[in-house]
């Protein structure tokens, strides 16, 4: 079977080596990214490299029309097989009372609502009833989700706490259409996500709390979702796996 693969934001962090990974099983990639066209490019080359075909393709997925010209773009080759729900970012670190409000929302947009409408739009390209011959949707969420982040970024947590219960319901309401819908929820991991928010140092600082004793890398996560995607976990559904070191 051709498998045909939908990344957000996948040219970075996560996202890049979820690509990597995929290539390495054989999928054709779509891959989001919002403003990196250079390490859209080198990812793209290094996804090609491993035999498969890699698009690229620029898209603000906070807007409607955004999500559409991704999908859009895979929709318009083979018939899609699989979306990894992965774009997202912190923005900001600080206590919830000195976070500015539209930094808040922001965030909300980012990494609920958009989640939410990539999602959407996931289940009428895969499902059934829409045309689709089934497949996987894999929402990343953050361990956040459930320690809420004090002092660091609640509103963030919040948001990946909304996309958890997203994948619980709506891995119910499209099961019959043959879409399986997981989630897999990192904890600290060593991509430049906290030095975009002004926190450099933050993994260093965050290591020792780890039982583990180190930051998860990117690969480890990606390994996850490839799993989830793949056909040995195929009666796994509406679970969001935790991959977060024990913290």
């Amino acid at each position: 079977m051709e498998l045909l693969t939908l990344v957000t934001g996948g040219t970075r962090g996560i996202g890049r080596a979820t690509a990597l990974r995929l290539a390495a099983e054989g999928h054709d990639l779509v891959l989001g990214y919002s403003r990196d066209a250079g390490a859209a490019e080198e990812t793209r080359a290094a996804v090609e490299a491993r035999g498969v075909r890699c698009e690229v393709v620029q898209a603000d997925l906070t807007a409607p029309a955004g999500v559409d010209r991704l999908f859009a773009a895979a929709t318009g080759r083979t018939r899609l097989t699989g979306v990894v729900n992965n774009a997202g970012a912190t923005l900001h670190i600080g206590p919830l009372a000195e976070t500015p409000v539209d930094v808040i929302r922001t965030t909300v947009d980012l990494n609920l609502t958009s989640a939410l409408w990539v999602a959407r739009a996931a289940v009428r390209a895969l499902g059934r009833s829409y045309g689709g011959e089934g497949g996987v949707l894999v929402n990343v969420s953050s361990g956040a989700a459930t320690t809420g982040s004090p002092g660091e970024y609640v509103q963030y947590a919040a948001a990946k706490a909304g996309v958890d219960a997203m994948t619980y319901g709506l891995a119910q309401e499209v099961a019959a259409d043959g879409v399986r819908v997981v989630g897999v929820a990192p904890g600290i991991v060593n991509t430049s996500i906290h030095a975009d928010a002004g926190a450099p140092d933050r993994l260093a600082k965050v290591a020792p709390l780890v039982p583990l004793g180190r930051v998860g890398e990117p690969e480890e996560i990606a390994d996850a979702i490839a799993w989830l995607m793949g056909d040995r976990s195929s009666y796994v559904t509406g679970t969001t796996l935790r991959v977060a070191g024990g913290r």
